[in-house]
């Protein structure tokens, strides 16, 4: 489903790419060194996957992603606005949450991915 295009900086130092990321969810309309803006990116995932979810279903439904792009996904669910506070946590195999279908809501927040495959 593609993470946020940051193709005008490519590769950015761990430090570096924090901060650019910082400014990215605080300014959600402005683009960042030439980020796509956390809006549109916001506005193509919430198109995504609802497109995914109009077709048959059958079982549960899993979505993977880069952190980025969830972040904009749980705030669009949760009906609250773009800021990196509902971030994923730290997790070693990733984050995770989940969110019902049909409302649309979000029913966990974010856990780490050893949750999700302990059945926990």
């Amino acid at each position: 489903m593609h993470e946020n295009d940051r193709s005008a900086t490519g590769f950015l130092p761990p430090d570096e790419f924090e901060a650019v990321a910082d400014q990215f969810f605080a300014e959600p309309a402005k683009s960042v060194r030439g980020w796509e803006t956390a809006e549109d990116a916001q506005r193509r995932i919430v198109t995504e996957v609802d497109a995914c979810l109009a077709g048959p279903q059958k079982g549960d439904i899993l979505f993977v992603g880069h952190g980025g792009v969830g972040t904009l996904l749980f705030c669009a669910l949760s009906g609250i606005r773009i800021d990196r506070r509902f971030d994923q946590g730290s997790g070693g195999g990733g984050c995770s949450f989940e969110f019902d279908v049909q409302g649309r809501r979000p029913l966990l927040e974010w856990q780490p991915m050893e949750a999700l495959m302990c059945g926990s």
